[in-house]
C-alpha cells in the first residue's frame, strides 16, 4: 500500500472533540486525503476519527500528548474545559508548529463556542478548513512557531504507539473490531493492512 512521501500531504486531519465519557464526541473536523486512493479514503477517514476519539479519551484536561504511529504523529491538546484538539501529521511535519496550531485552534474554538463543553452534536467551525489549507506548508506560514504561554508551560508527553496510550488490558485490535464508527470494509482494511505489515495501519 503506497503511502505519502514527506513532500506529500503534511496534515491529514484536524479535529475538535469533546471528551465525553465513555465515548468522546467529534464536534468538527477537516481532512486532507487527496494523496490517497479514492478506494481507501473512506476507511482512512473513519480511522482518523476513531483514533482521535481514543486519544481524546486517554488525555486528561490541561495536558498534551504526541503519539507516533509508524510515520504519522498525533498531536493532542486537551483544554481544561474538556474540549480536545487533535492534529494528525506525517513525521516530517515540525512538531512545534503542529503543537502551536492545535493549541491556537482549540483556544479560538472555545472562545467562539463557550457551550461546546456540553455539546452532543457537531459544532460548526469554518476556520478549520482555512487552517488545514494554510498550514500544509509550514514554511509558508508566518509567526506560527510561537506557542502561547499556557502551552509552553504544558509538557508534551511522548508515546511511540497508540496502543501504548491505552489502559492496561485494552487492545487496539479489540477496539477496532468493537467500534460502531467503523464500517465492515474499514475493519477488513485494518486487518488486511496489519497482516501485510503495512508501514501504517490506517494510512
Amino acid at each position: 500500500m503506497a503511502t505519502p512521501t514527506p513532500t506529500d500531504t503534511k496534515i491529514v486531519y484536524i479535529g475538535i472533540l469533546r471528551n465525553a465519557q465513555p465515548d468522546p464526541i467529534e464536534l468538527c473536523c477537516e481532512r486532507e486525503l487527496s494523496s490517497y486512493s479514492r478506494f481507501t479514503r473512506g476507511s482512512i477517514s473513519e480511522f482518523t476519527t476513531m483514533f482521535s476519539k481514543i486519544l481524546t479519551g486517554h488525555t486528561t484536561p490541561n495536558s498534551r500528548k504526541e503519539v507516533q504511529e509508524k510515520e504519522f504523529v498525533f498531536h493532542v491538546y486537551a483544554h481544561e474545559n474538556g474540549v480536545t484538539g487533535v492534529a494528525i501529521t506525517n513525521e516530517a511535519y515540525p512538531s512545534r508548529i503542529a503543537n502551536g496550531l492545535i493549541g491556537k485552534i482549540v483556544q479560538e474554538f472555545c472562545t467562539e463556542n463557550p457551550g461546546a463543553k456540553t455539546a452532543t452534536e457537531p459544532v460548526p467551525f469554518p476556520a478549520l478548513k482555512d487552517y488545514i489549507t494554510k498550514y500544509q506548508k509550514p514554511e509558508n506560514v508566518d509567526n506560527i512557531t510561537m506557542i502561547n504561554n499556557q502551552l509552553e508551560e504544558t509538557k508534551v508527553v511522548l508515546h511511540k504507539t497508540i496502543e501504548s496510550v491505552l489502559e492496561r488490558g485494552e487492545k487496539l485490535d479489540d477496539l477496532v473490531q468493537k467500534s460502531e464508527g467503523l464500517s465492515s470494509q474499514s475493519k477488513m482494511f485494518y486487518t488486511s493492512a496489519k497482516k501485510q505489515n503495512s508501514c501504517c495501519i490506517i494510512m
